[in-house]
């Protein structure tokens, strides 16, 4: 695939295949920091939207809340937001089973909710690792599986800054990541030990 322009002062330059999908004002986007601060602003719009909402869990376990809640994160830059992928990609369930995919994780979560089959916070972080495994969207499907984590779990009273994913922890941001997708990976086979404990450090 052919980038986008050329490096400058280091900068990576963003991929044409993607930059085919940022929407027309952010269309001089060329690099992948001026494409991080666009999506960190979209995000952050996102979150102010998220937090002026009064979730009760039922109102979260619907795919109409997913992809909502992933079009105000990133629809003012992509016109994929919000849509569910119709693409292979290298993780994720087949395009033609994400709709049956998501729609059993929410009759699982809405199930571990009302049975109090886990604790409130594993619940939240199962249903984060699933939503990810399932990757509905074509991009941003960790930033919105968190986010929809953190609307659960203030859904189910542990409050909207109880999943931290490392922040607290201390370490370094490249290592957090590392750790997190470590965690995924051990998640996929069953362990979800190392995830919640990233989840709430």
């Amino acid at each position: 695939m052919t980038g986008l322009g050329g490096s400058q002062d280091g900068q990576t330059p963003v991929d044409a295949d993607d930059a085919q999908y940022l929407n027309d004002d952010y269309a001089w986007i060329r690099s992948r920091d001026e494409l991080n601060d666009a999506e960190a602003s979209n995000i952050a719009d996102g979150l102010l939207w998220l937090g002026d909402q009064v979730l009760e869990p039922g109102d979260l376990l619907h795919q109409s809340f997913l992809r909502e809640l992933h079009r105000r994160m990133f629809g003012e830059v992509w016109t994929w937001a919000g849509k569910l992928r119709q693409r292979d990609t290298t993780i994720g369930v087949l395009p033609s089973r994400i709709q049956e995919e998501l729609q059993v994780l929410l009759g699982d979560a809405a199930f571990w909710i009302e049975q109090e089959t886990f604790g409130s916070s594993e619940i939240c972080v199962r249903f984060h690792h699933r939503l990810v495994f399932v990757h509905p969207f074509v991009n941003g499907n960790g930033r919105h599986a968190r986010l929809a984590a953190g609307a659960l779990a203030d859904s189910l009273g542990l409050g909207a800054d109880h999943l931290t994913w490392g922040r607290r922890s201390g370490v370094p941001a490249s290592e957090a990541r590392r750790y997190y997708l470590d965690a995924l990976r051990a998640a996929d086979t069953g362990d979800y030990a190392a995830l919640l404990a990233n989840a709430i450090s």
